[in-house]
């Protein structure tokens, strides 16, 4: 930890998650609006990334960033449709669940909408890094992240040991 009274922004990377979007036949709404929310609250970002609805894709997407940065954010698949398999993609990398911050953005998106419950997102910790899982709405993206951002800061300096209180 350097002596500076300013620290460094934290790193963040964000993933969309959408067949359509990454084989070019819609614009990325989410991806940017989620990177806008990261940068207005002192988050650098570091890179993004798009990735069909295939869990392979985006596991190896998960793996690659989770290894760069201590925050990845995932926007889109986490659904109930056929293809939305980005919760059991962040499963299968994830060490430890955040059940708690899952269930803070259902309970914050249900004050919106009654869709909320419907949401699977999964929030979970690799090594020193947080993935969320955020719906792939713009709007639920958005509302999503801004209603557990102010936990992060707090929760990525735990992961890396600073355990003082």
């Amino acid at each position: 930890m350097t002596s500076s009274s300013t620290p460094d922004p934290l790193r963040a990377a964000v993933i969309t998650v959408s067949d359509s979007c990454s084989r070019g036949e819609r614009k990325d709404l989410s991806g940017p609006a989620v990177a806008d929310v990261l940068k207005k609250h002192k988050f650098a970002l570091a890179g993004t990334a798009t990735v069909p609805d295939e869990q392979p894709a985006i596991e190896q997407a998960l793996l690659s960033w989770t290894a760069r940065v201590p925050l990845v954010v995932t926007t889109g698949g986490t659904g109930i449709a056929p293809r939305d398999i980005t919760p059991e993609a962040t499963r299968t990398v994830c060490e430890r669940t955040l059940e708690g911050v899952a269930e803070r953005m259902r309970t914050e998106g249900a004050k919106k909408t009654p869709l909320a419950a419907l949401s699977r997102a999964v929030c979970g910790v690799r090594g020193k890094s947080i993935i969320l899982n955020l719906p792939g709405s713009p709007a639920g993206a958005v509302q999503s992240l801004e209603s557990v951002i102010d936990l992060l800061p707090h929760a990525l300096q735990l992961l890396n040991g600073n355990t003082q209180h």
